[in-house]
């Protein structure tokens, strides 16, 4: 199976966010290049200086085709279940494939490159587009980096391409998902031992922020604006962490840190939250900073797309869910679902595997849907 040689070869690829992707984006950039794709690559240096890429392949020419998006970087894997094998050692055990990265989403990748080698001597009607990016899990920064400077991208959203963001959906049909925001509030203080008076409390000005962050969570648990009942849970989380970080008891906190973290749903504004929060955070003196905004993503249940996809898998009816995807940042997609082989519940675990079953599965329904819009 064509599908589970691309999943193993991926997987030995240590791509944890915190570290580079531009081996395994070598390797795809490869594996697009032999099944005869045309190649855009789009590097960058993230915040930490280190350099990621993204690789955008075509395949085809006029409007219309197929869309896919992944992402090849994975969340760290410590710790992992066994000392059997690592994490980036693809092992099967049975009926499944471990492997960070495995389930998401590295399988669904190899699925897609399986399902286009099928047509690698054929001639398409209307092009094929495979995106991968980098830096989903931390931030979509490498989907922004693909919606900001891809010519293809471009192309493919001016010619109305179907767009399938393959996550994990045990190749269930998703037309909707909830976005992602979030801010963090800093109060400063001063450190001294706590028997003297010479210390300055952040803690002190960041307990009135969190009064204020603290009603705006019940108003977003109890307020019908913040809440949508497509989903489920169907409020937006406001997620409050707090720390001041200090090491000792008998140290005054020299900073307090709250961060929030929320998914607004469609319809909603959520900008609207964020500057009540910032204005909160001014009015206690405190520092506010913007941390990440991602839209969030819904296709009519009813339209063209939706009915099509949902014939290729043999479902009966789309839904939605909670988490957020490289979607949020291709508004210009008009036509988008989310649908790729894989549970979500396996993605981000200690011992992440895929069924080898979703993999030949998978192959088979990206391949018809390679032949219904593109063939």
């Amino acid at each position: 199976m064509d599908a589970l040689k691309y999943t193993q070869e991926l997987v030995g690829f240590e791509s944890t966010s915190c570290y580079s992707n531009v081996e395994v984006t070598d390797y795809v950039e490869a594996e697009l290049k032999k099944l005869g794709f045309e190649i855009e690559r789009l590097e960058y240096t993230d915040a930490k200086g280190v350099r990621k890429a993204n690789v955008i392949g075509r395949r085809g020419s006029g409007p219309g085709g197929m869309a896919y998006f992944a992402h090849t970087d994975v969340v760290p894997a410590d710790p992992w279940f066994t000392d059997e094998f690592g994490p980036f050692t693809p092992t099967i055990q049975g009926d499944k494939l471990y492997g960070r990265g495995s389930c998401d989403m590295k399988g669904s990748i190899a699925c897609m490159l399986a399902a286009a080698k099928r047509y690698v001597d054929q001639d398409l009607k209307h092009p094929l587009y495979i995106t991968c990016t980098a830096d989903e899990e931390v931030g979509y920064h490498g989907a922004k980096n693909v919606a900001e400077h891809s010519q293809i991208y471009r192309e493919m959203a001016a010619g109305e391409a179907h767009g399938i963001i393959g996550e994990p959906t045990m190749l269930e049909v998703v037309y909707a998902h909830k976005g992602t925001y979030g801010f963090q509030a800093i109060s400063h203080g001063r450190a001294a031992h706590s028997s003297l008076d010479t210390g300055i409390n952040a803690n002190l000005a960041m307990i009135p922020f969190l009064v204020e962050m603290k009603k705006l969570y019940e108003e977003c648990m109890t307020d019908s604006r913040w809440q949508n009942d497509e989903f489920n849970p169907p409020t937006n989380g406001w997620n409050i962490g707090i720390n001041d970080k200090t090491a000792a008891v008998n140290i005054t906190p020299p900073q307090s840190i709250c961060t929030v973290y929320f998914r607004p749903m469609p319809g909603q504004e959520p900008d609207e939250l964020v500057a009540r929060a910032r204005e909160a955070a001014e009015k206690c003196g405190i520092e506010f900073q913007f941390k990440c905004g991602g839209s969030p993503v819904y296709t009519d249940p009813n339209s063209t797309i939706v009915k099509e996809v949902l014939q290729i898998a043999g479902k009966d009816q789309a839904k939605t869910v909670s988490y957020g995807t490289d979607g949020s940042q291709f508004p210009e997609m008009k036509n988008l679902v989310v649908f790729g082989p894989g549970d979500i519940g396996q993605a981000h675990t200690h011992d992440e595997f895929i069924a080898l079953e979703q993999l030949e599965q998978g192959t088979e329904k990206f391949a018809a849907l390679i032949e219904n819009w593109c063939c």
